[in-house]
């Protein structure tokens, strides 16, 4: 079913493969119902039980619900079988913003763009409780016009599943040393100024 050709319920067309991890691909797909493109994420139920990663599936369903912003990838319905578990998702054209920056310098006006994207998203999850643990370039992706979105929502983290410091792990290549304090009111600031690292 989730190969190209392949359709989903009667209403999504698969297309080309665009990525893949340990437990999930992710594929371009065509709504026949309006011939719109989306993104689909497969999971694969078998490996995510093994692995005990249920309850983070789960999370990131919780999390991209809540946080509808145009600079957010969003999340349109959740579908299941037996064995998969399908995330039909905004396709976001552009790819990723780790392709732009290695291929040279961007442009300041550019730049200042897509952090102000970026520092518009993350307050608004911040403000939804939602703290997504893993801003890099390669969750940052393009669309057509430019314009950021993040993605990848699975790392994150819900304000009340724990204290704020619980909630600020990011990856330690992209944190500036100023921010690696055991504050929990600095830790659900952090995440700001670390987003202009990867921009």
């Amino acid at each position: 079913m989730d190969s190209k050709g392949g359709v989903l319920m009667q209403r999504y067309e698969f297309g080309k493969l665009l990525g893949q991890g340990t437990f999930a691909k992710v594929y371009h797909a065509r709504d026949i119902k309006n011939g719109e493109s989306v993104a689909i994420k497969v999971i694969d139920k078998e490996k995510i039980v093994k692995v005990g990663m249920v309850e983070q599936i789960k999370r990131e369903i919780s999390v991209m619900k809540l946080v509808r912003h145009p600079n957010v990838v969003q999340l349109y319905e959740v579908m299941a079988t037996k064995g998969k578990i399908y995330f039909i998702m905004e396709y976001v054209r552009g790819g990723e913003l780790f392709n732009k920056v290695t291929k040279g310098k961007m442009k300041e006006d550019a730049a200042k763009k897509l952090f102000q994207q970026l520092i518009s998203a993350v307050d608004f999850c911040h403000s939804r409780g939602v703290y997504h643990r893993d801003l890099k370039p390669e969750n940052l992706l393009l669309n057509e016009h430019g314009n950021l979105k993040i993605s990848d929502f699975g790392l994150s983290a819900l304000a009340e599943q724990g204290n704020k410091t619980d909630c600020f792990t990011q990856r330690v290549e992209h944190l500036p040393m100023l921010h690696l304090r055991s504050s929990a009111d600095e830790d659900m600031m952090a995440q700001r100024p670390t987003s202009g690292l990867v921009v």
